[in-house]
């Protein structure tokens, strides 16, 4: 009889015991369950990388996401210096390196949840597509238009200049094997009629770019 009166008054003060630590602690609970459930973004850039910027200040205080790591195939390119500056970690690979297997490695220490390209010049290797499907990229152009190898940046606003387009935007889309032929996700137009220059058509389309890519993929985060 004794035992069992013993054996219930241990049980109430661990439970007294649990909930007074779990109150005390709340909010330090809080924040282990939400980085559990926090989802991991991979960026992929290879200039200035201001669109990845960007990305990583919008969810640098999101309960969703966050940019964990930035993976780049230039060593001078501005946009390690800006994960630097994020206290992000970077990647830097050679063309070869993609293709045989050591950025699939690098990534396997991340573990990424969505892999995002951000002005990435280079084509997506099906071999990290297999591992890593949820890939998604931002095209300068209302696709399937200026789309394919070699249509990026610069060579993508002249183009639409030169044919005297009355309007470009950007295309947010998954990717697959080939060039700028993934699913779409989202587009936006804008109107150029009263640009003279390609630097005047990419300051629009940059603004688009600025607006729309972080929000696009805070929308996905939920479904990933």
């Amino acid at each position: 009889m004794l035992l069992n009166v013993t054996t219930k008054i241990k049980k109430i003060i661990h439970k007294e015991v649990f909930f007074l630590f779990f109150t005390n602690n709340y909010s330090f609970f809080c924040t282990v369950i939400t980085l559990i459930l926090m989802k991991k973004i991979a960026i992929f850039a290879s200039g200035n990388g201001s669109n990845a910027e960007n990305i990583m200040q919008y969810f640098k205080n999101s309960n969703l996401g966050r940019v964990n790591v930035i993976f780049s195939n230039k060593s001078d390119a501005k946009v390690l210096e800006r994960a630097e500056n994020h206290q992000i970690p970077s990647v830097v690979f050679t063309k070869a390196q993609l293709n045989e297997g050591f950025v699939l490695r690098e990534l396997s220490k991340f573990q990424p949840d969505l892999i995002v390209l951000a002005g990435f010049l280079l084509k997506f290797p099906e071999s990290i597509l297999k591992e890593y499907p949820k890939v998604i990229n931002i095209h300068p152009a209302l696709l399937p238009n200026y789309g394919g190898k070699g249509m990026y940046g610069m060579h993508v606003h002249q183009a639409v200049l030169d044919n005297k387009e009355k309007e470009t935007g950007i295309t947010i889309h998954y990717v697959n094997e080939h060039y700028d032929e993934g699913e779409f996700i989202f587009q936006k137009a804008v109107n150029v009629e009263d640009c003279n220059s390609a630097e005047e058509i990419a300051q629009k389309v940059h603004e688009l770019e600025q607006r729309y890519f972080p929000e696009i993929i805070e929308k996905l985060i939920p479904n990933i």
